[in-house]
């Protein structure tokens, strides 16, 4: 194990610290190209935290195995990569398939998936690129981007934009931190608490809306029929 991995061990045998050293290794032996790699990977396995990926390209590159600058560079390309990887699912999908989605699916309407491009056509710009610096959020925007027929450009732009501001964050605090990055992690680790509790409870008031819709209706067709 070299210096750089026994670094990054310093925070004890948590699965984020096994992944911490994984990176590290991809980056000692292809480069900045491999923190391309893992944050392409990670938009396309949300559970792989950027929070973890991203501060240990700085923490790399404050070693000297490459530049700060290919560091931001490479993440940013890893970003744009995978988040096209899911625009294209987007694309494929369509509108028209994901209507035919919704019309079997319990609690949803065709109108939801109309209401949804309608909205995504007139914010998907600020969808996109605030969506980057959101956990979770950063893959699933793709795709709504994809389904609403965003222009492939301006999608890439949005999404450069958006992962450099995101990236430099996490980059910049790996390579001032070094071997304290684990300091990141509690911060991290709230913020994507906050965004999940946020979506669970979206789920659940989504849920209780339609569920009392559903028995609303029910009732008016017993009382129409008596």
């Amino acid at each position: 194990m070299t210096d750089m991995t026994q670094a990054t061990t310093s925070g004890g045998g948590s699965w984020l610290t096994s992944l911490a050293d994984w990176t590290v290794s991809l980056m000692e032996v292809i480069g900045p190209v491999g923190a391309g790699a893992a944050i392409a990977l990670e938009n396309l396995f949300p559970p792989l935290p950027s929070e973890v990926v991203l501060p240990m390209a700085g923490l790399t590159a404050s070693r000297g195995s490459f530049t700060l600058a290919e560091a931001l560079i490479w993440t940013t390309i890893g970003s744009v990569v995978g988040a096209y990887v899911l625009y294209g699912l987007g694309r494929w999908l369509g509108a028209q398939r994901l209507r035919r989605v919704a019309g079997w699916m319990p609690l949803m309407k065709v109108e939801d998936v109309d209401k949804t491009v309608a909205w995504f056509q007139r914010h998907g710009a600020v969808a996109v690129f605030f969506g980057r610096m959101i956990p979770l959020f950063r893959s699933l925007i793709s795709i709504p981007a994809g389904v609403s027929g965003m222009k492939w450009w301006t999608f890439g732009l949005l999404t450069a934009a958006g992962s450099l501001v995101w990236n430099t964050i996490f980059v910049m605090a790996g390579f001032l931190l070094g071997e304290n990055w684990h300091v990141i992690e509690a911060y991290a680790d709230v913020f994507q608490y906050i965004v999940i509790a946020l979506i669970v409870a979206a789920v659940a008031w989504f849920v209780v809306v339609r569920v009392r819709a559903a028995a609303q209706s029910r009732r008016r067709g017993q009382l129409d029929g008596a």
